[in-house]
C-alpha cells in the first residue's frame, strides 16, 4: 500500500482494500489517511445550504445517482459514495420493495444475478432512500428534439448531436445534460463557407427539454468557435451555462441579444467584424443573465497569425478554482501566435473580469507566443489550493501571471495528472505539432515545466497522444502517441505494442487501470492483446476522425465512468454504464475538483478525457 504526502497539502479519499490513492489531492488543512480498509474525506454540507465543500472547494451537492444496468448476468445496481459519507457508511439494496442485500460496506454496487430487466431497486443508508434509474437495455435513452435543417450558400444541412456536458441545472442533486447541435455544414476555421446556426439545448434525463439557445448567424459553426461551460459559478446550488454570443443570439426564453437583424458574415462565411459578447445564462431557464463584451476583442485580424480569419477565431474555455474556494470562468482566444486568457467571476447576477493574461504583454513575448494547444487543462500544480491553467506548452498561475513556459510550441493533445506516482506533484504529457528537431512528445513537471522525459524527434506533426495507467503491470501512467512506436511506461521504456487507439479513456471494468475508449468501442489493453468490453451498436461518435463521445465521465452510479453517445439518427442520446461488478469503493470522481472541472472543459475544441488529481494504484 503506497502513500504520498506533500507539505500542507493533504486530503483523504474513500477507497477499498487493495487500492491506494497517491498524489497531491487536496487543499491545505484537510486530513490525509489511507489504510488497507478505508479512508475518509474531510467535507461539510451546511444543513440550510445547497453547498457542499470538499477540501475547501465549493462543489455541487449530489444525490446517490443510483442506476440498475441490465446484462446477461442480471442487474448491476450501483450508486455514489459521497465525500460527506462516513468511512463506515453502510448500504441496503431493495428489489421491488423487498430487502435483498444489507450492510454493504466494501463497495457501492451489487450484482443481482438472474434478475429481470424490469426489476425496480431502492438504495437505503440510514434514513436516506434513493430509487435507481433503470438501464434495462444496458443504457439509458434520453430522447432529443432535433432542430430542423436548412440551406445556406446553396448547401443543404441537417443537425447532428455533438458535444455535451452535465451539471445540476435545477438544484435537485442530479445532473442534467447540456448538448450542442452542430449543422452538417460546420467548418474548421481554415475552411471557408457558410454554416447553419449552432443550437445549445438542456435536457432532463427523461428527455424533457428545459430550453434551447440559438447562437444565431453571427456565431460560426465548428469545433473551435463554441466552447460552453456548465457549472455553478455563483454558489446558489444551480449551475449556469456560459458561452460566446453575438448579435442575433436568442436565449432560452426567446429574448434576442443585441440586434436581431445584423449579419456580419463576409462572402467567405467568416465573421470578422461586429461586436462579440460573453453571456452567462441561467441554467434552469436558459435566460441570458449577464452579457459583457468578449475580451480580448479580435482587433486587427492579421495580428493573430493570418489575414483570412483562421487563427483569430481559435477559442478555448474552462473552469478553475482560482480563489481556492469558488469557481471562475476561463475564456481564451488564440494559441498559434498571440494567446490571451481571461478569468471571469459571476456573482450577484453579474460577470466581472478577474484578470487577463496576454502573451504580447510579457517581458519576453516570444517565450509565450505560440505555446497554446487545441485544448487546455486545469489543475492545482503548486499545491496551494488554487488552480493553474495549463495552456499547452505553458502554464498560468492562479493570479493570471505566467508560471512557466517550455517554449516547445503548439500541439493537439494534453494530459495532466499524477502520471508518475513515485515522484512528488503532478505531471503534464503533451504532443507537439511543430515539425522541427524537438521531441515528438514529452512529460514535464506540472509545477515548473521542467522536462522529465521526452521522445526523439520525428520531424512531423504528432497529432495524437495519451498518458494514463492502462496496464497494472507497470507503475504509473503509460504513454503512447501517433508518431512514436510502442507503449512506454512512466520512465519512457517500451513495454509492449501500441494500443489500437490513441483517443479517449474510461474506467469501466472495476480495477484501478483505465480502459481504451474509441468511437463506439471500449477495450482492455494487455501485453497479449486487447479485449473488447463493449461495442455500442446504433450510436455514432463525434468530431470526425477524433471519434469522441458526446461526453464521458462519472455521471451516474458508482465511481466508474459513463459514456454518452448520440443514436445514429440523432433522435436520442444513450448513456452507457458498466454492468461489471467491482469490490472497489471510491468516492465519486466528480468530487475531485480537478476531475470535475475537466468534465466541464471536456467539450473544448479537441476534446480530451478527464484526469484525477491523484493516481489509483493496486
Amino acid at each position: 500500500m503506497s502513500q504520498r504526502r506533500q507539505p500542507n497539502r493533504r486530503r483523504t479519499v474513500a477507497v477499498a482494500a487493495g487500492i491506494a490513492l497517491t498524489g497531491s489531492i487536496a487543499a491545505t488543512g484537510a486530513a490525509f489517511a489511507v489504510n488497507s480498509s478505508s479512508a475518509t474525506t474531510t467535507a461539510s454540507t451546511a444543513a440550510t445550504s445547497t453547498k457542499t465543500t470538499v477540501a475547501g472547494h465549493q462543489l455541487e451537492t449530489l444525490g446517490r445517482g443510483a442506476v440498475s444496468v441490465h446484462s446477461s448476468t442480471g442487474n448491476l445496481v450501483s450508486w455514489r459514495l459521497l465525500a460527506t459519507d462516513a468511512s463506515t457508511a453502510s448500504f441496503d439494496v431493495y428489489r421491488d420493495g423487498t430487502k435483498i442485500k444489507s450492510g454493504i460496506t466494501g463497495s457501492t454496487n451489487y450484482l443481482d444475478k438472474g434478475a429481470a430487466a424490469t426489476a425496480k431497486y431502492t438504495i437505503k443508508t440510514g434514513s436516506e432512500s434513493a430509487t435507481a434509474t433503470s438501464m434495462a437495455n444496458g443504457y439509458l435513452r434520453v430522447p432529443l428534439k432535433k432542430p430542423a435543417g436548412g440551406t445556406k450558400g446553396g448547401v443543404d444541412y441537417t443537425y447532428t448531436a455533438n458535444d455535451a456536458s452535465v451539471a445540476d441545472l435545477d438544484g435537485d442533486g442530479e445532473y442534467e445534460i447540456v448538448l450542442k447541435w452542430d449543422p452538417t455544414s460546420s467548418k474548421d476555421n481554415s475552411q471557408s463557407g457558410y454554416t447553419g446556426n449552432v443550437y445549445v439545448d438542456a435536457y432532463e434525463l427523461d428527455g424533457t427539454r428545459l430550453w434551447r439557445i440559438d447562437l444565431g448567424k453571427n456565431i460560426r459553426a465548428g469545433a473551435h468557435y463554441t466552447q460552453f461551460q456548465a457549472y455553478d459559478y455563483d454558489g446558489d446550488g444551480k449551475a449556469e451555462v456560459a458561452m460566446k454570443t453575438a448579435d442575433g443570439t436568442v436565449d432560452g426564453k426567446g429574448t434576442t441579444i443585441g440586434s436581431a437583424t445584423a449579419d456580419y458574415r463576409n462572402s467567405s462565411g467568416y465573421v470578422l467584424t461586429g461586436p462579440e459578447y460573453l453571456t452567462m445564462f441561467n441554467g434552469q431557464t436558459g435566460a441570458a443573465a449577464s452579457t459583457v463584451d468578449y475580451t480580448p476583442a479580435r482587433g486587427t485580424v492579421s495580428s493573430w497569425g493570418d489575414s483570412y480569419g483562421n487563427r483569430v477565431d481559435r477559442f478555448l474555455a474552462g473552469t478553475a478554482y482560482l480563489s481556492g474556494s469558488t469557481p471562475s470562468l476561463i475564456e481564451a482566444r488564440g494559441y498559434y501566435t498571440r494567446s490571451v486568457v481571461t478569468a471571469w467571476d459571476y456573482k450577484n447576477g453579474k460577470l466581472t473580469q478577474r484578470w487577463q493574461f496576454d502573451s504580447n504583454k510579457q517581458t519576453t513575448p516570444a517565450d509565450w507566443a505560440g505555446q497554446g494547444n487545441h485544448q487546455l487543462s486545469v489543475a492545482d500544480v503548486d499545491s496551494d489550493g488554487k488552480d493553474e491553467i495549463i495552456y499547452g506548452s505553458m502554464a498560468l498561475d492562479d493570479t493570471g501571471k505566467g508560471l512557466w513556459t517550455t517554449k516547445l510550441g503548439h500541439g493537439d493533445t494534453l494530459h495532466v495528472g499524477d502520471l508518475i506516482p513515485s515522484r512528488a506533484g503532478l505531471e503534464v504529457y503533451k504532443v507537439r505539432e511543430t515539425k522541427d528537431s524537438g521531441p515528438a512528445d514529452f512529460i514535464a513537471d506540472a509545477a515548473t515545466g521542467k522536462i522529465i522525459s521526452k521522445s526523439a524527434s520525428c520531424g512531423c506533426d504528432t497529432g495524437r497522444g495519451v498518458a494514463e495507467d492502462i496496464y497494472a503491470g507497470s507503475a504509473g501512467a503509460e504513454q503512447w502517441s501517433s508518431s512514436v512506436s510502442g507503449l512506454r511506461n512512466s520512465s519512457g521504456t517500451v513495454i509492449g505494442s501500441k494500443p489500437s487507439s490513441t483517443n479517449f479513456l474510461v474506467w469501466w471494468d472495476g480495477d484501478a487501470s483505465r480502459e481504451l475508449l474509441d468511437s463506439n468501442k471500449i477495450s482492455k489493453w494487455a501485453p497479449t492483446g486487447e479485449t473488447r468490453l463493449l461495442t455500442a451498436d446504433g450510436v455514432h461518435s463525434n468530431n470526425s476522425t477524433k471519434a469522441t463521445p458526446s461526453l464521458s465521465g462519472d455521471i451516474l452510479g458508482d465511481w466508474r465512468e459513463e459514456v454518452i453517445w448520440p443514436e445514429t439518427d440523432d433522435t436520442a442520446l444513450r448513456i452507457y454504464s458498466t454492468p461489471i461488478e467491482t469490490s472497489t469503493r471510491i468516492t465519486t470522481l466528480m468530487q475531485d475538483s480537478q476531475y470535475r472541472v475537466a468534465v466541464a472543459w471536456q467539450n473544448t475544441a479537441y476534446n480530451q478525457p478527464p484526469h484525477l488529481s491523484y493516481a489509483l494504484q493496486k
